[in-house]
């Protein structure tokens, strides 16, 4: 039996919609995918016929190329990911990569054959190559059965121009747009389950996230600090996080717990941490803020203190959880694998100085005027320069000129 050299097929949907720009979008999913595949032996990643295919070095195991396509899974802007073969285009040698291919697919009782041809200088049809190599999957796997709706394995079949592609596990991905097709985003990000989940919905349509961590520190630990570095580094897989910035926000919240009203602390608060994220986002030159929050889940998430927050800042909010309940949010951190992580307790500021009554229909003028008797400039100054930057591998991040030559932190 001939040894073929192992391909990994990806394929896309919403990239394939795009019109004169749509060879961008497939040239951005290319580099993410370099920068994320480093550690496997991957020969050089090319662009064909609506796809993207990964070439695999010649001796590379089946369990090495299976890791390899469920590391690309995640990665946004994929739809699909097929394990397969590259070889001749010849009638006998595709049957038999096709044998080989379906032989490693896994546990199955049906498939069917699906082939085509996107060169007819191949004189062979697709409806012939159906049943040609349709046959010699028969005599392979007699005990199996064909079946031409719903399959649980379907054996694809690709002639281009120079090479055959055959392949058969195939397991559908994530989908969206890739990282970097959607400008920069800053999302407020603490170690809970929400934030998370709501930064990656932002990466899955293609912005680049750089996340802003409030930490309670110095009046509470830094544990939550670790959590979110531990949240960072899963998102950080799939190229779904660029960098976060750590605020020691403590002092700055004691200090509105003493002189403000105590049912307004939690929207001067978020106000606060707003202002600091713009500041952040205008140096990251970022378009919006992101947060995770979802509509009447807490007291700080009611139709009127989402607006009276939302006054502080001139940037767009975007809230991609904002009608989703608890219960799917957590199933998307379990899919996501954040959600281990986000159940583990730590002090941070979201819980510190809490009120035992907060409002829940807060009045703009109200919370302007005792905004009014902070310092809230200067401490929007000395928090976004106190901000502490820790950076992941996101291959769509540019770091600005001055910033690249002096950097020299990496979280």
């Amino acid at each position: 039996m001939p040894e073929f050299q192992r391909i990994v097929l990806v394929h896309y949907h919403e990239i394939g919609l795009k019109g004169h720009n749509r060879a961008s979008f497939e040239m951005r999913l290319l580099r993410n995918l370099e920068s994320l595949l480093d550690a496997f032996p991957v020969v050089t990643i090319h662009r064909i016929a609506g796809r993207l295919l990964v070439f695999l070095k010649e001796g590379t195991s089946h369990d090495t190329a299976n890791a390899c396509a469920d590391a690309i899974l995640g990665v946004p802007g994929v739809a699909r990911v097929s394990c397969g073969f590259k070889c001749e285009r010849d009638l006998d040698v595709m049957g038999t990569a096709a044998r080989e291919a379906l032989s490693e697919a896994g546990g199955f009782e049906s498939f069917k054959v699906s082939a085509r041809r996107n060169h007819t200088d191949f004189a062979i049809d697709s409806m012939c190559m159906n049943r040609e190599i349709g046959s010699v999957l028969c005599e392979a796997f007699p005990e199996k059965k064909v079946r031409m709706k719903d399959p649980d394995v379907t054996v694809g079949v690709e002639v281009v121009q120079n090479a055959a592609y055959v392949y058969a596990r195939s397991v559908r991905g994530i989908g969206g747009l890739p990282v970097g097709s959607s400008g920069v985003v800053v999302s407020l990000l603490s170690s809970g389950i929400d934030s998370p989940v709501a930064l990656w919905r932002m990466a899955r349509r293609g912005a680049v996230c750089v996340g802003v961590h409030f930490s309670g520190r110095p009046q509470t630990s830094d544990a939550s600090e670790f959590l979110v570095d531990d949240i960072a580094r899963v998102l950080e897989k799939t190229g779904c996080i660029a960098r976060v910035y750590v605020v020691p926000f403590g002092d700055c919240q004691r200090e509105i717990s003493v002189l403000a009203p105590p049912s307004l602390r939690i929207i001067l608060y978020r106000r606060l941490m707003f202002k600091v994220a713009e500041r952040l986002a205008r140096r990251e030159r970022a378009g919006a803020l992101v947060t995770g929050e979802s509509l009447g889940q807490v007291a700080s998430q009611t139709l009127d203190n989402i607006r009276a927050t939302d006054a502080a800042v001139d940037l767009p909010v975007f809230r991609p959880l904002i009608g989703t309940d608890k219960i799917e949010i957590i199933e998307q951190a379990q899919r996501l694998g954040t959600f281990e992580i986000s159940s583990q307790d730590a002090p941070d500021c979201c819980t510190l100085f809490m009120p035992r009554a907060p409002e829940t229909h807060a009045k703009l003028a109200d919370v302007e005027a005792a905004e009014a008797q902070l310092p809230i400039e200067q401490w929007v100054e000395e928090l976004s320069e106190a901000a502490e930057a820790h950076d992941y591998a996101c291959a769509a991040y540019k770091r600005r000129k001055k910033e690249a030559s002096a950097h020299v932190s990496c979280a």
